[in-house]
């Protein structure tokens, strides 16, 4: 989808960027292509990594690049390379007052707002997903969207399957008030599927992930996280970033690193974070992601602005 004459009349945009599940192989390759800056931004990966994510990305295996130490790094690299080379092209045209990312996603938002160096950035995104990596190995955990089905009778559900089996089970992303996201164990997730259809769920859809991420199965890889949360250099955003943990502004350093460490075993409250992102009253949202989600949860919500998706080469123009 290309922005053809719609960027010119806007000035204030909303940068969104999805997180986990949104990786496929060959994502933004057409991009790193096209533009030296996202090149550039692939190649600091690699030194930073110690790996070639370009390659990884390019070529998968999938199977590879599902696993969360590949999927988080690829991802937020992925999304930032999208955004610097839509700069390149737009840069006096658009103005990003506020940003949120999803789950992880927020330290892409974090990087743009010079909140975090890249590079730093990015190592503790890898920090993060190694630490998660290690914690799914630990279990069989999984996620599984439910689809049409309002939060309360959700929530019933889940606790009367974890208070029979004794198994974690929890809700893990809002995403709209009928597209809510539920990690725990698979005996769990599957259980609760059964009770959540017949309580008039739609669907209930497994994602393509590798562990039960923002669950209490995610605690062991807290300590590793925390640490290289804390050594991180971070500053006051520059914009407003949205958190996902209470759908507010970042206002403090400590703020950012108490939330960021929060998300691992916390809830996504990705409605409420969308909410505050419109009260800027932005003319547009922008996604930058290579399987882009979130714009069209976006639109679904009262009084939204246009929505555009950056996902390849062609948006770009």
């Amino acid at each position: 989808m290309g922005c053809g004459g719609l960027a010119m009349a806007v000035k204030r945009i909303a940068a969104i960027f999805p997180g986990q599940g949104s990786q496929s192989v060959g994502m933004g390759t057409d991009v790193v292509e096209s533009s030296a800056t996202a090149r550039a931004l692939f190649a600091r990966a690699e030194q930073v990594l110690g790996y070639d994510l370009l390659a990884l990305v390019r070529d998968g295996p999938e199977e590879r690049l599902r696993e969360t130490q590949y999927s988080q790094p690829a991802i937020f690299t992925t999304n930032l390379a999208l955004f610097s080379a839509f700069g390149d092209v737009h840069r006096d045209e658009l103005q990003t007052i506020v940003s949120a990312g999803h789950s992880f996603a927020e330290f892409c938002s974090l990087v743009i707002a010079e909140a975090i160096e890249f590079d730093e950035a990015l190592h503790v995104v890898d920090e993060r997903a190694r630490a998660m990596h290690e914690a799914a190995q630990r279990t069989t955990g999984g996620m599984s969207a439910v689809l049409g089905l309002g939060v309360d009778p959700v929530r019933q559900v889940v606790e009367r399957v974890a208070g029979e089996s004794g198994a974690v089970l929890q809700l893990a992303n809002f995403n709209s008030p009928t597209q809510i996201v539920l990690s725990g164990e698979e005996s769990a997730l599957r259980a609760a599927a059964e009770l959540l259809l017949e309580a008039g769920a739609k669907r209930v859809v497994p994602l393509n992930v590798s562990g039960a991420w923002h669950s209490e199965l995610m605690r062991p890889a807290i300590p590793r996280f925390k640490a290289a949360v804390e050594a991180a250099r971070f500053a006051v955003p520059r914009f407003d970033v949205i958190s996902n943990v209470d759908g507010r502004p970042y206002r403090s350093v400590r703020q950012m690193k108490e939330s960021l460490v929060q998300s691992v075993t916390g809830e996504v409250r990705w409605h409420e974070t969308a909410e505050a992102l419109l009260r800027y009253e932005p003319e547009l949202v922008v996604e930058f992601g290579a399987n882009p989600v979130l714009t069209a949860l976006v639109r679904r919500m009262p009084s939204a602005p246009p929505t555009l998706a950056v996902s390849d080469a062609e948006a770009l123009v």
